[in-house]
């Protein structure tokens, strides 16, 4: 198990690094492409060539990218002819420490709500205090045993 944590841990560094590397960066409106191109002076004819194909099919491309439906070997291309490098990332919005809290908070509250509506039945509910309780407890034993269980839906 600790093995695993660790090897968790290395990959939660990768992503946090990444994420933090990619903060305030967004997509430019026109796709990163025409952007790079324009920022280079490089028409689309010119664009063209270097890649070996039409004109017609760069603006196809740009507009592709623009719109979400250009592949990934595409931008690769793409950004070779530019003289770039294309980088693909996947990022979380927060750090995943955060992200783990948060699903693990998320399901250990829905366990002791379910919990305690069948307490309810048998007149047995649980305090405010020992709802809080269990899901403190129930969100800790989430972070620290298996992380693949954490991610299973009931």
């Amino acid at each position: 198990m600790a093995i695993q944590k660790t090897v968790q841990s290395q990959y939660q560094q990768i992503v946090d690094h990444a994420a933090e590397a990619a903060r305030g960066i967004s997509a430019p409106k026109e796709g990163w492409i025409r952007t790079t191109r324009k920022a280079l002076g490089m028409t689309g004819t010119q664009l063209a060539q270097r890649m070996g194909i039409s004109k017609a099919q760069v603006s196809q491309t740009e507009k592709g990218e623009a719109g979400g439906s250009v592949t990934i070997k595409t931008m690769e291309k793409a950004a070779a002819a530019l003289g770039c490098r294309f980088v693909y990332a996947v990022v979380p919005e927060t750090m995943t420490a955060d992200l783990i809290n948060r699903r693990a908070r998320e399901k250990a509250r829905n366990i002791v709500e379910k919990v305690n509506e069948h307490m309810a039945l048998e007149a047995q509910t649980l305090s405010s205090e020992q709802i809080s309780f269990e899901i403190d407890r129930l969100q800790d034993e989430f972070v620290q045993g298996k992380p693949g269980e954490l991610w299973n839906d009931e």
